[in-house]
């Protein structure tokens, strides 16, 4: 469904309107196109305080030219940042800069792991937390603010060349951090010399990628050269061979819930899989007082028990290579908690919980990766269904006053997906142009 208040802000009369009365003013983001695939301007380096880091050719691959004037992103590194002091030369860097920065420019502030031996460094560390969302939520004009938490500055490349461009339309406000070797494993030879296809040679499985967000993650991966196998409930099939035949794949009808789905995946893929994204879901929305045991059941089946059951079968078979990603849709439903989806908000923490002790595991066990994307009100044709007000309200509570698009979390998918991301594990990145509700 359009966005008519965010066209209508777009207009002189609509935004002498807005600004009189205090309203919402968001602007339109920049999001990737074959034609438009980087952001406008020079990128800005800035440092505060002593940093080990050499940013050169990691700056050098986000194909943005180095200048100070008319910035369309900045990057601060601030890891040498160790005490109160410090974090003036923060406000001091930034300060002068804030104000030029183009529309829908980026802003990505480099931290280092907090040091459990120093009180003082882990104090002015944590802040940078605060700093980044505060400055997130007033930044405006469609621009973002993150914090990318790293001791190596490769391993953080991939990172920074989603955070740097327009594929992170609507992700604001989060901290990342990455840790680790940022490598996809054994299989990497494959993908040389293709930059704009890092997914060549790589097997992907969207579950319930018929439709909505799964599509366009099917679509995403494809675009990036996965082969992609389309999976959804066999009454959805039709669609699911619609959207495979686009994108020169396969589709699999599957009730992903079946106690034997794990096996059956790992059936029709012989020669294995590399990357897992758990995208099915449903929701059956009640206040718990007014909650079967059935609604509740049947959300906490899909998505989450399917989701435990699956991935296990996966891994034990052996059917996910190593350098392998596993990605999994969880909601700020789960981690803020929404009224009338106690089922839903549970089944989507759940996942959370899932990529946090898997992680680690994964990755020693069997090389493989284990994130979770977070979305907010992502307009889809669910949220078309919600009523004026609460739908409006939806999409203005966030730092960019809109709703995303499908697209943006197919793109933040694609990010954790690529080879290059190994680095990256047992992260939840929301993807809700930083809502003001929640963590």
């Amino acid at each position: 469904m359009a966005d008519r208040y965010l066209r209508f802000t777009g207009t002189a009369p609509g935004r002498f309107l807005t600004r009189r009365l205090g309203l919402p003013q968001p602007a339109p983001l920049r999001r990737w196109s074959a034609g438009h695939p980087a952001l406008d301007g020079p990128l800005l380096h800035l440092t505060a305080g002593a940093s080990a880091l050499d940013l050169a050719p990691v700056l050098a691959r986000t194909g943005l030219p180095l200048g100070d004037r008319d910035p369309a992103a900045v990057v601060l590194d601030a890891t040498g940042v160790r005490d109160v002091d410090g974090l003036g030369v923060v406000h001091a860097a930034l300060h002068p800069v804030v104000r030029a920065l183009a529309a829908s420019g980026r802003v990505v502030v480099l931290g280092a792991p907090l040091d459990p031996d120093d009180h003082h460094q882990a104090a002015a560390q944590q802040a940078l937390e605060g700093f980044t969302r505060s400055l997130g939520k007033e930044i405006g004009r469609g621009r973002t603010v993150n914090l990318v938490r790293l001791t190596d500055a490769g391993a953080a490349g991939t990172t920074l060349d989603f955070l740097l461009s327009p594929r992170s339309a609507y992700v604001s406000g989060q901290v990342v951090h990455v840790a680790g070797p940022d490598t996809g494993g054994p299989r990497d030879e494959r993908t040389a010399g293709e930059p704009g296809q890092p997914l060549a040679g790589r097997t992907a499985l969207v579950t319930g990628g018929a439709r909505g967000i799964g599509a366009a993650v099917a679509e995403t991966l494809a675009r990036d050269g996965a082969e992609v196998v389309v999976l959804d409930v066999p009454a959805a099939e039709a669609d699911a061979r619609a959207v495979a035949g686009r994108l020169g794949g396969t589709a699999l009808a599957l009730d992903i819930t079946a106690a034997d789905a794990g096996e059956r995946i790992a059936a029709a893929l012989p020669d294995g899989l590399d990357i897992l994204i758990h995208n099915a879901g449903i929701t059956r929305d009640r206040r718990l007082v007014n909650m079967s045991a059935e609604r509740w059941g049947q959300v906490l089946d899909v998505n989450l028990a399917s989701v435990l059951r699956t991935t296990d079968a996966l891994l034990a078979a052996g059917t996910l290579r190593p350098g392998g990603r596993i990605v999994a849709t969880a909601s700020i439903a789960g981690l803020a908690g929404n009224a009338g989806q106690t089922n839903y908000g549970a089944s989507k923490a759940g996942v959370a919980g899932l990529v946090r002790a898997l992680a680690p595991h994964a990755r020693e066990r069997h090389g493989v990766t284990v994130n979770a994307v977070a979305p907010g009100f992502i307009e889809t044709k669910m949220t078309a269904a919600v009523p004026l007000f609460i739908r409006e309200a939806g999409r203005r509570m966030n730092s960019l006053a809109q709703g995303g698009l499908p697209v943006d979390v197919a793109e933040t998918t694609a990010w954790l997906a690529h080879p290059g991301s190994g680095a990256v594990n047992g992260q939840v990145v929301r993807v809700c142009g930083q809502s003001l509700l929640g963590a």
